[in-house]
């Protein structure tokens, strides 16, 4: 898999469990099993308990996520303004990526590419 740009890529083998939980948060707080589900239904591969909490730590540390109160015996993250910022330059640097690498095998970015084509 590429490099991720230089905003995650100091957290060695977190980088990739980060981006999938700042995408999480993205869509606004939530609590570790929260989050373990849904990086799972974005990425399709399990974010272990230990990853997670590990990983947490380090964005917390960065600040690029903050916790918020617990409720429940629960602590919920929320994706900060600096977190937002970087969730963003990694998208786009992933999505040139994709859309250089699509160019270079020939195929364009839409939906479609790659389908072959329809027979009677």
């Amino acid at each position: 898999m590429p490099a991720l740009p230089d905003e995650l890529s100091g957290l060695g083998r977190f980088a990739q469990p980060s981006l999938a939980i700042l995408l999480s948060l993205s869509e606004g707080p939530r609590h570790g099993y929260a989050i373990m589900a849904a990086a799972r239904e974005l990425t399709g591969e399990p974010l272990g308990p230990g990853t997670l909490y590990a990983t947490l730590a380090r964005l917390e540390a960065r600040g690029l996520i903050e916790s918020l109160p617990a409720e429940d015996r629960r602590r919920p993250y929320r994706l900060t303004a600096d977190g937002a910022s970087v969730l963003r330059a990694q998208l786009e640097g992933i999505e040139g990526i994709v859309h250089a690498g699509l160019e270079r095998i020939g195929r364009s970015a839409s939906p479609s590419a790659g389908s072959p084509p329809a027979t009677s």
